[in-house]
């Protein structure tokens, strides 16, 4: 299972904040934390803070771990920073929002409005999810939704009008939603402590042709070019190297198109016991659950995510079934085998309950013809090209 854990990052950007400050907007800062069970969240990490600005769009990514098999319950925070304390119970809470890392992933670009507290918005506040001489920074914006996206900012060079910046890896997905033709604008600037930036230039690229190397583009100050007649440009920036790197995750396939359709297959074997003993996996407990519900609810919650439809096929096997109580090794679960579809995990615990008083566990063991089933599925999909 180690490859279907993943390091992501995640971009985050704000709308329409309200202001909690006298006479200036707000200064946000946003805090990720994840559920750690029993009521407790641990926080994953923070944003930088960006100085009066309503929609911020942070360039600090916040990285966490992907786990496919997981529910990876998710809260941001977004709070008006005004001390130098790490603490941020003496700061303003501006919103907040919760979804899983799987609605994340399957979305690719998640929009949530911020809430104060359950029921009550933050106004129209909303969060998006989807990575001397002049002290140049380089920031690399991609074109989506109308909008021009961060995806990546370099480190500064300090008193430097020819830098040489370090090489960095990100992500295609992240840097343009693994389209080579996606427009990519990249801006110049000269850094300031203060957040107040000067920009030198920008050019408009494309990951295409950035990896035409070696590869040279003009940055030009739109507002210096329409002032100048003579004016060329403000510097150029080369491209040295540019390689695309494949390595594939079992991210990559999810983001990438693959569906995931959810089977369920209930073995009714002799060998889980009598369902009426205590000792058997198929004993319903005073309370109505048993091990195989709780393998449906753990499974299930997390697959859930993945499948468009929540439609899921369930099987039996190892009964005898009515009428004619022959063994059968793939009986639908709602003894329907023309329909065997349950709507959502509640479907198919619904139709778990009602068959298990109709069927005598049997024997013997065989997976085959479920695991074929579903085989014969995705072999027809394959051929069909979805």
């Amino acid at each position: 299972m180690a490859h279907c854990v993943t390091l992501v990052q995640l971009s985050i950007s704000c709308d329409h904040l309200i202001d909690k400050d006298i006479g200036s907007k707000s200064d946000p800062l946003c805090v990720l934390l994840q559920d750690v069970g029993g009521g407790s969240w641990a926080e994953l990490g923070r944003t930088e803070r960006v100085r009066n600005c309503s929609s911020p769009e942070f360039s600090k990514t916040l990285q966490l771990e992907y786990r496919f098999e997981t529910v990876q319950k998710l809260r941001f925070g977004i709070y008006d920073i005004d001390n130098k304390t790490p603490e941020l119970r003496d700061d303003d809470f501006l919103g907040g929002a919760e979804c899983s890392l799987g609605q994340i992933v399957s979305s690719q670009v998640l929009t949530l409005p911020l809430m104060l507290k359950p029921g009550k918005p933050a106004g129209r506040g909303t969060i998006t999810d989807f990575l001397g001489k002049s002290d140049p920074f380089l920031e690399f914006f991609r074109q989506g939704d109308g909008k021009w996206h961060l995806v990546y900012r370099s480190e500064v060079i300090k008193n430097n009008l020819n830098p040489t910046w370090k090489r960095f890896s990100v992500p295609v997905q992240h840097f343009c939603g693994g389209n080579p033709s996606t427009p990519i604008q990249v801006q110049c600037s000269d850094y300031d402590s203060d957040g107040s930036h000067d920009l030198i230039g920008t050019f408009h690229t494309s990951l295409a042709q950035l990896q035409a190397v070696p590869a040279e583009f003009e940055c030009i100050h739109p507002e210096k070019q329409q002032k100048k007649k003579s004016y060329k440009n403000s510097g150029t920036i080369r491209v040295k190297i540019c390689r695309v790197e494949t390595e594939y995750s079992f991210l990559d396939y999810v983001m990438g198109g693959c569906q995931i359709n959810f089977t369920v297959g209930v073995d009714f074997t002799g060998s889980n016991g009598d369902p009426s003993s205590p000792d058997s996996l198929h004993y319903l407990s005073p309370t109505g659950v048993n091990e195989y519900l709780m393998a449906l609810w753990s499974v299930g919650s997390v697959v859930q995510d993945y499948d468009s439809d929540k439609l899921f096929p369930a099987f039996g096997f190892g009964a005898q079934v009515p009428p004619d109580w022959q063994v059968s090794h793939e009986f639908a679960l709602n003894f329907n085998p023309s329909n065997p579809y349950c709507a959502g995990i509640q479907g198919i615990v619904d139709a778990y309950r009602q068959a298990l008083p109709q069927v005598r566990l049997y024997g013997p063991t065989n997976f085959a013809p479920i695991i074929n089933h579903v085989a014969r599925f995705a072999a027809q999909a394959a051929h069909q090209g979805t």
